[in-house]
């Protein structure tokens, strides 16, 4: 009897042995952080199509990965970027530049650099009239904001693309929008030039009521065209934005001064659109300086 016992206790030990490991909880691990030499990707120069090497095709070969291209000139100087796994970018100056592809995956991201030369300038890719109509070329334009007129109020159209298509909204007079806490006061300026690179230079008043203190801050800019333009922008780099005049918690969070949606450009104004915290669309006019 004290061996059938002996049996049945030893049985029942090595069931639970057996299932100890199996009520384990189960133990989970994140993949690791990619190295560097994982990174794959092609920067190519179509020598033939472009001679100078200005046209560089920028083509992401890791899979399983979110991709973020930016491209540096030799000074370091922000000149764009881009989340596209396949794009083409063009540098009109003669120089070196940095192109570099951040990989984001699971593990945290990793980003790997490429050097490129550009042997001349390619003063074609500036053919499209809006070029010389923001910067007047090498010689640079300056623009302020036009505050008899600050703001123009368009809603929330569906279909909203530029001046030119859909017209005007409502254009209050400065007195009529006290409580838009803008001044008729010199808000700054926005220099665009072309001069070897793609400058900008912004002179920023604070937007403090009643001050009068300004800031000055140069960098780059992208400027992209589309047909009609339905959709053309002004990306800032290096730290700038675009001149305007209010307080940004009076914008929408998802909107930035950094990168807005031009829809008035002629000789001599200059409007774009931002987004006011309530969803409302506000459009900024600048003129020329005089």
């Amino acid at each position: 009897m004290k061996k059938t016992k002996l049996l049945i206790t030893s049985f029942l030990m090595l069931v639970v042995l057996l299932l100890v490991p199996s009520c384990s909880p189960e133990s989970y691990s994140l993949d690791s952080t990619m190295d560097k030499s994982d990174i794959k990707f092609e920067v190519t120069q179509d020598l033939v199509a472009n001679p100078g090497g200005n046209v560089i095709k920028l083509k992401n070969l890791t899979s399983g990965i979110i991709p973020y291209w930016s491209y540096t000139d030799s000074k370091g100087n922000a000149l764009g970027h881009s989340n596209l796994n396949e794009t083409n970018i063009s540098l009109p100056f003669s120089g070196t530049y940095n192109i570099s592809l951040t990989a984001f995956g699971q593990g945290g991201s990793v980003s790997s650099t490429k050097t490129v030369t550009v042997a001349q300038n390619d003063t074609s890719l500036f053919s499209d009239p809006r070029w010389n109509l923001l910067t007047n070329g090498v010689k640079g334009k300056t623009w302020i904001l036009y505050m008899t007129a600050p703001l123009e109020f368009i809603g929330k159209p569906a279909s909203y693309q530029n001046i030119a298509v859909s017209g005007h909204g409502w254009w209050p007079n400065l007195s009529d929008i006290s409580w838009a806490g803008l001044e008729n006061k010199d808000w700054g300026e926005v220099t665009f030039d072309l001069n070897g690179g793609y400058n900008v230079s912004v002179k920023q008043t604070d937007s403090t009521l009643g001050s009068t203190a300004q800031q000055t801050k140069t960098g780059t800019f992208n400027f992209s065209l589309t047909t009609g333009s339905t959709n053309d922008r002004l990306g800032f780099n290096g730290g700038t934005e675009m001149l305007h005049p209010s307080v940004p918690s009076y914008f929408s969070s998802a909107f930035s001064f950094t990168n807005v949606q031009i829809v008035e450009l002629t000789e001599t104004t200059l409007a774009f659109i931002a987004i006011r915290a309530d969803g409302d669309n506000l459009i900024y006019h600048l003129v020329v300086k005089q």
